[in-house]
C-alpha cells in the first residue's frame, strides 16, 4: 500500500517523471530542440483543472491543477491529496510548481513540497540558460539534511509538470509523435509523445471527444513494467481530461472532476 500511494502522487506526473532514465545512465541519442509553442495557440489566463484519482476499484484521492497567466509566463501549480480510508492509511499532502514561457516553452523551474506518511522533503529545481546549467537542492525536514547538485542542460527544456500543458501547445496529428527534452532528477531525457488515437471519453465533467496520447522514452525505470496514456481535448484547447498509468501492480486513472475558467 505504501509503495502505491507514494505513486500515486508521483502519477501527477507520471507521464514523464516515470519516463527519467535510471540513475547513472546516459542519453544515447541526440537530445532534440524544444519547439516553441505553436503560433496562435494560447494558454489559459485562469485554469484550474479538478480529477478523481481511482486506483483499482476505489477512489484513491484527488488531484488538482491550477493555471494562471502572469505576464509571459504560464504558472502552474498541482496538489495531490489522499482522500477517505486512504488517508488513514498513509496520507499524502504534495504540493507541486512550475512555470515556462509562454512564447519559447522553456521551463523557468520546478519546486516540490511532499508529505508522505512520516517523509517530508522539499526540492527546487533552478535553470541558468546562460551558463547551460541546472541547479536542484533538495531537503529532508524529518532528518534536516539537504543536498545540492548541478549539471548541464540544453539552451531550453521543459520540467516535469510544465511539460503536460506544454505538449498541448504542440499539434497533435494520429500517427505522428512529438519529442521535446525534459530535464529531471539532474539529466535531460527526450520523451516522446506517440499521438496514437481519437477517443470519446466520459468523464464526471462531461463527455469529450479526445486524441490519446502515449509518453514514452528509450530508457526509464518503467521500461517494460507498464504503460502511460494521456488524453487530450480534441479542440484548440488540448485540455487534458484523463490520465492513466498502467504498471506492473496496478492501474491509476485520473477522470476530469470540473474545469474552472477563471
Amino acid at each position: 500500500m505504501k509503495q502505491t500511494l507514494t505513486l500515486f502522487s508521483a502519477v501527477l506526473l507520471v507521464l514523464l517523471t516515470a519516463c527519467s532514465p535510471l540513475a547513472g545512465q546516459q542519453n544515447s541519442q541526440p537530445i532534440p530542440t524544444l519547439q516553441p509553442p505553436l503560433v496562435g495557440y494560447g494558454f489559459p489566463a485562469h485554469q484550474t483543472l479538478t480529477f478523481t484519482v481511482d486506483w483499482r476499484v476505489f477512489t484513491a484521492g484527488t488531484a488538482v491543477f491550477h493555471i494562471d497567466q502572469q505576464g509571459s509566463q504560464q504558472k502552474i501549480t498541482a496538489t495531490a491529496d489522499t482522500v477517505g480510508g486512504v488517508t488513514m492509511l498513509f496520507p499524502v499532502v504534495d504540493r507541486f510548481q512550475s512555470g515556462f514561457d509562454a512564447t519559447t516553452g522553456c521551463s523557468t523551474g520546478f519546486s516540490k513540497q511532499l508529505q508522505e506518511g512520516p517523509r517530508k522533503v522539499t526540492g527546487d529545481l533552478s535553470f541558468n540558460y546562460a551558463a547551460g546549467k541546472q541547479t536542484q537542492v533538495e531537503k529532508n525536514l524529518v532528518k534536516g539534511t539537504s543536498k545540492q547538485l548541478t549539471a548541464s542542460i540544453p539552451a531550453c527544456v521543459t520540467d516535469s509538470l510544465s511539460a503536460i500543458f506544454y505538449a498541448a501547445s504542440q499539434r497533435m496529428v494520429v500517427g505522428q509523435n512529438i519529442k521535446f527534452p525534459l530535464a529531471d532528477s539532474m539529466r535531460t531525457v527526450t520523451v516522446t509523445m506517440k499521438v496514437e488515437a481519437k477517443e470519446e471519453i466520459k468523464t464526471p465533467a462531461g463527455i469529450f471527444q479526445t486524441i490519446r496520447v502515449q509518453p514514452t522514452a528509450e530508457e526509464g525505470i518503467v521500461k517494460n513494467r507498464g504503460n502511460i496514456w494521456i488524453w487530450y481535448s480534441d479542440d484548440a484547447r488540448h485540455i487534458p481530461v484523463q490520465i492513466r498509468a498502467r504498471l506492473f501492480w496496478g492501474t491509476i486513472t485520473f477522470h476530469l472532476q470540473a474545469i474552472e475558467n477563471k
